[in-house]
């Protein structure tokens, strides 16, 4: 039975004044086209690190610090031969941060193109899929998908949720849980802290450090935590160690972006 979709008069004027471009290469008609969609520069799982999903870290990363293995507990103090620790159990980055990938991020959250989040998720769950294919370091996959209880997010700041009027990965999350079938647990919550953007590399741990807290039960749970943007992993490492340390059995990442 066909149906039809009706477009409200005050939907059709506003693309008729300001029409819907692809965040690609600009051209009116869809926020990705298909050549765009095409092109996009996906990070190939195989070669990623498994640790931190950083790309072409598969074989030696310079990234993070993998020497645990699957033998041990998850480095909570942040120091270990130089390198940074990453207490998340698997990363799975989709895009790098430049381009379309970068595009995407900064207009859904600054130009406040909220439609973006459902093609978002779908990059993200893309991703996810194949990482169920490959091994992380303790043997099982990277994107578990029998064995992941939930999905929460990173969360913006008060500072940046008050400018912007909403959480960019809270909308996300929700696309992506119609995706893979998992219930979202809104489990954190951010303090102040300074803008990561302002911040060199050393400065964003520190800055980060204690501005997370976990305001769910999370105790056994086996999550997958997502992000826009991976940068040096700071925010990603400090809600990681927050769920771990109230109890959460595992934390697997997700970004739609990862900066090379």
């Amino acid at each position: 039975m066909e149906t039809s979709t009706r477009i409200r008069p005050s939907e059709a004027l506003a693309e008729l004044i300001w029409p819907t471009r692809c965040v690609g290469c600009n051209l009116p008609g869809e926020l990705l086209c298909d050549d765009c969609r095409d092109a996009l520069p996906w990070i190939d799982q195989r070669w990623a690190c498994p640790s931190c999903g950083a790309p072409y870290g598969w074989l030696t990363c310079t990234e993070c610090d993998r020497s645990r293995g699957a033998e041990g507990p998850p480095q909570l103090d942040g120091s270990h031969l130089g390198r940074r620790p990453w207490p998340v159990r698997a990363t799975v980055c989709s895009l790098p941060f430049h381009g379309v990938g970068a595009r995407l991020v900064t207009c859904l959250k600054d130009a406040h193109e909220l439609r973006l989040a459902p093609v978002i998720a779908a990059a993200m769950a893309c991703s996810l899929d194949e990482a169920r294919a490959l091994d992380a370091a303790d043997g099982r996959p990277r994107y578990d998908d029998l064995r992941t209880s939930a999905l929460c997010f990173v969360p913006a700041t008060r500072e940046a949720y008050a400018r912007r009027g909403f959480d960019h990965m809270e909308l996300v999350s929700w696309a992506l849980s119609r995706f893979l079938g998992l219930p979202v647990l809104d489990a954190l919550a951010r303090g102040d802290a300074r803008d990561q953007r302002e911040l060199g590399r050393e400065e964003r741990s520190g800055n980060l450090a204690g501005t997370i807290d976990v305001v769910q039960d999370v105790s056994s749970l086996h999550l997958l935590l997502v992000d826009d943007v991976i940068t040096t992993g700071a925010s990603i490492c400090e809600a990681a160690r927050a769920l771990l340390e109230r109890g959460a059995a595992s934390v697997t990442a997700c970004a739609l972006t990862r900066v090379c």
